[in-house]
């Protein structure tokens, strides 16, 4: 019987470990899918796969729709009320919600033809180690270059419609993996002079679409494909992801209110340097 059990037991211990690194990383600027491509394969683990990946993410979403509960409630209320009225900026919730849905269009239009014209995507060398790492080290090198060069003054008040749709596209860049969706969207904020904190909040917040929709299409392909028991590892990667995810966004925001984002640009740079060395 031990023998029968223990390997089911090591299969559920390595989603609930790679949930964990799922949520740190998905919140802090270093890439959660290439993380969960690179660190099982020098674990010597079998790559958990596209879908797995982002079916985790869905307890990164529900972590951030948590913690930012109060708000989003004011969010969909407001939403709800501008499309009634037609006053989409008329306050602070208001012009929230609608940056959120204008920031998200790229995305899931790149996101929908990706999956229609090339469906074999997750399958392909932009999933591959030595992209991973090239892509890592250039978005560090923007990162910095985004601390150098953002002058940091804008509070939310003052982000206009041109700074959403900037960080709409290049959110819609995380399609690849290396990239990192918090990392580009924070270096695409910084780049438009947004201040640190309120960059990283709004990075967190426009992010809930496209984790979810993503999560979601990649877990029902999995409910189609797998028997229920075959689900439950992904079920307990998204239940770690959950918790990890709360720490991670908390421990950010408290980061940023007093520290720039350099040491993950280090990070970064090691981290496409160290795969770049072992390939």
């Amino acid at each position: 019987m031990p023998e029968e059990i223990s390997p089911y037991v090591f299969i559920y211990l390595k989603s609930f470990f790679l949930g964990i690194i799922q949520g740190f990383t998905e919140f802090f600027p270093i890439s959660s899918t290439a993380h969960l491509k690179v660190v099982p394969y020098f674990l010597g683990w079998n790559d958990p796969g596209a879908s797995f990946s982002a079916s985790i993410q869905l307890g990164s979403a529900a972590a951030i729709i948590y913690y930012f509960r109060k708000q989003i409630s004011l969010i969909i209320n407001s939403f709800l009320s501008a499309f009634i009225h037609h006053k989409f900026f008329k306050d602070e919730d208001t012009r929230l919600a609608t940056y959120i849905f204008i920031s998200n269009v790229p995305i899931c239009i790149f996101g929908f033809i990706i999956k229609l014209f090339w469906p074999n995507y997750s399958d392909s060398n932009f999933r591959g180690l030595y992209f991973i790492a090239i892509t890592s080290i250039l978005m560090a090198i923007l990162l910095a270059l985004s601390e150098f060069y953002g002058n940091r003054k804008k509070l939310f008040t003052d982000i206009n419609l041109i700074d959403v749709i900037f960080l709409g596209f290049a959110q819609s860049l995380a399609l690849f993996p290396g990239v990192s969706r918090s990392g580009i969207t924070l270096t695409s904020a910084l780049f438009s002079g947004i201040e640190r904190k309120t960059a990283a909040r709004l990075s967190f917040l426009i992010g809930i679409p496209a984790i979810s929709i993503s999560g979601l299409v990649e877990l029902c392909t999995l409910f189609n494909t797998l028997s229920v028991i075959d689900i439950l590892p992904t079920i307990i990667g998204i239940i770690s992801s959950f918790f990890s995810s709360l720490f991670a966004i908390d421990f950010f925001l408290k980061f940023l209110a007093k520290n720039n984002t350099f040491v993950f640009v280090y990070y970064r740079l090691a981290f496409g340097a160290f795969i770049l060395s072992a390939l």
